[in-house]
């Protein structure tokens, strides 16, 4: 686990998002066990802070964004969005998300969605055409405005969904592995996004499996592991990979925590 003074937020922010010993257990049907989630996740995030989770299939990454987002009940401990628990319907006001598997509908257009999207958002009628442009241009659908969404390719769904999320320009983005299915064109989009936010002292938390970007725009790093966040850091502390390695710095660093953390109870 994270020691005292390792990655820790320094800023003078307030806390935007806070995980205080967060537990998740599903309860097993009939004869099967439960499964256990999550074990005591501690964590906050800062205004203004760009903040990455990274972790193997099924560490715990998705599940936490889903109790954050109030999707998924959490068995212990607290969670909160600026002080408010994240199933009252204020904590999501101000906040854009965009799920690991995106749902549209496929008989409607990009624009039809986004129509929605802003009436759900209280965006003046004045206001929805030109900023549903905007944004189309922003993740590059441009030119797709009427195009239903059953035509878009794996990638163009992730650029819609994205859109959806971005619409109202959120102070708090929630990315569940944003760079899925989006070639390197569209990686740099996001990121020229998430560096966006940064700029406007905006927050983002988002998951990812491409560790170079992750190690590229995050201010902070947070490492999951069976349901535990064992290593909080910043990009700055992230050791030069040695000749055992052909992998990025924090991909290398990464391995090597998961494993050592993986075989401690072995």
């Amino acid at each position: 686990m994270t020691t005292s003074g390792e990655g820790e937020a320094t800023g003078p922010g307030p806390v935007i998002i806070r995980f205080q010993e967060v537990t998740k257990v599903y309860r097993g049907e009939l004869f099967k066990k439960e499964s256990v989630a999550l074990r005591g996740v501690s964590l906050e995030v800062q205004e203004g802070e760009i903040f990455g989770i990274i972790g193997r299939n099924g560490a715990g990454k998705s599940t936490s964004i889903k109790i954050l987002m109030g999707f998924v009940k959490h068995s212990g401990g607290r969670v909160s969005l600026s002080g408010r628990e994240p199933y009252e319907a204020k904590c999501h006001m101000g906040l854009g998300y965009l799920p690991e598997s995106p749902c549209l509908y496929q008989h409607l257009t990009i624009t039809d969605h986004l129509k929605f999207a802003a009436a759900i958002a209280n965006i003046p009628n004045s206001e929805i055409k030109p900023r549903i442009a905007q944004i189309l241009q922003r993740v590059g659908l441009g030119q797709a405005a009427g195009v239903k969404i059953k035509k878009f390719s794996k990638g163009m769904t992730q650029r819609a969904a994205l859109a959806y999320a971005l619409l109202h320009d959120p102070d708090l983005l929630i990315l569940d592995e944003p760079m899925s299915g989006l070639d390197p064109f569209g990686r740099q989009m996001v990121i020229d996004i998430i560096n966006d936010y940064r700029e406007r002292n905006k927050t983002v938390l988002f998951c990812s499996h491409i560790l170079t970007d992750v190690e590229r725009i995050c201010d902070r790093i947070g490492v999951m592991n069976r349901g535990r966040i064992i290593k909080i850091m910043r990009p700055e502390e992230i050791p030069p990979t040695t000749g055992r390695h052909s992998k990025s710095p924090l991909e290398a660093m990464f391995i090597d925590l998961v494993n050592s953390d993986t075989g401690a109870d072995g």
